[in-house]
């Protein structure tokens, strides 16, 4: 019997009825599946333990050209054996900043199998940087002051010779971009390392000024804003001595060299080793070579 246009619509609506509950079902479990891994993908992944190198003055051509590239180079060997994460140089790659150093530097750079990231040092910028000093190394070697993170930290690399002698605009642009990453940083609860070349001070934080430090004045307010910022280490080079002190908790270590050391240290670098627990280890590796030759002159 043909069934009236009543009892079609009364069919059609008893189906659609029966697939309902359904489709429902169907799609609350997929919002649920949905909310569960957005849920997921906000938690972030627990930071894993790490090491990286710390290098200080390759500053080739201070005593012995040959010597000094020829050290660098061995550092290099060395640092691929271990496979640290990444290398950290505090700055004065070379004695003098000319188009042949920082093309040797970069070459024997370049064998590094791991990342490397470079702060400037006085002898690459001059004791009084110009415009045409700074685009010199930025042109040569990279940038002077730029940051990056790595397994929950952050690595601000800093330009020391921009707050040694004030350089007009360059001096603000940094002051002005350091304030801005150390603010980003803490606000996302990242560790942070600072990677420059002239220590903030030698020995007591209220020494008088003198070159191995950075201005009094400045000193004070960088110290300040670090602290208030979290920062938790502090590398440097310049001193040719090795200087390990503790700020109110943050770390500041300045390492030994590769091209002369003051306090008779033999030549190498230092290993970092990153983990959960403070004061972060680490560890001098002394440099392989058939004599430790020093040179009791030095130009810095």
């Amino acid at each position: 019997m043909a069934m009236s246009n009543s009892d079609r619509f009364k069919a059609r609506m008893g189906t659609r009825l029966t697939r309902a509950p359904q489709q429902v079902s169907r799609a609350c479990g997929l919002a649920l599946l949905a909310a569960w891994l957005a849920g997921c993908a906000s938690v972030p992944s627990q930071p894993q333990p790490f090491s990286f190198v710390q290098m200080c003055d390759p500053q080739i051509g201070l005593t012995d050209y040959a010597a000094e590239l020829a050290r660098f180079r061995r550092a290099v060997e060395q640092i691929n054996q271990l496979r640290p994460d990444f290398v950290v140089i505090c700055g004065d790659l070379v004695e003098g900043a000319s188009r042949e150093s920082f093309a040797d530097f970069n070459a024997a750079k370049a064998g590094l199998r791991v990342p490397c990231y470079c702060a400037p040092g006085n002898r690459d910028l001059g004791e009084a940087p110009t415009l045409q000093s700074l685009r010199f190394y930025r042109e040569s070697i990279g940038r002077d002051y730029y940051s990056f993170e790595h397994q929950g930290c952050v690595f601000i690399i800093v330009d020391t010779q921009l707050w040694k002698a004030y350089v007009g605009e360059e001096s603000e642009k940094q002051d002005a971009w350091l304030k801005q990453t150390l603010a980003a940083a803490a606000r996302k609860g990242r560790r942070i390392f600072v990677v420059g070349h002239i220590p903030l001070f030698a020995r007591t934080a209220e020494e008088p000024n003198g070159h191995d430090n950075l201005p009094l004045e400045k000193r004070r307010e960088l110290l300040a804003l670090f602290e208030r910022h979290g920062v938790q280490v502090l590398l440097a080079g310049h001193t040719h001595r090795t200087l390990v002190r503790d700020f109110d908790g943050i770390q500041m270590v300045t390492a030994e060299t590769t091209s002369l050391n003051l306090d008779f240290h033999p030549f190498g670098f230092r290993l970092w080793h990153i983990g959960a627990a403070r004061p972060y280890r680490h560890e001098f590796i002394m440099l392989k070579l058939g004599s430790n030759s020093r040179s009791d002159t030095l130009k810095r």
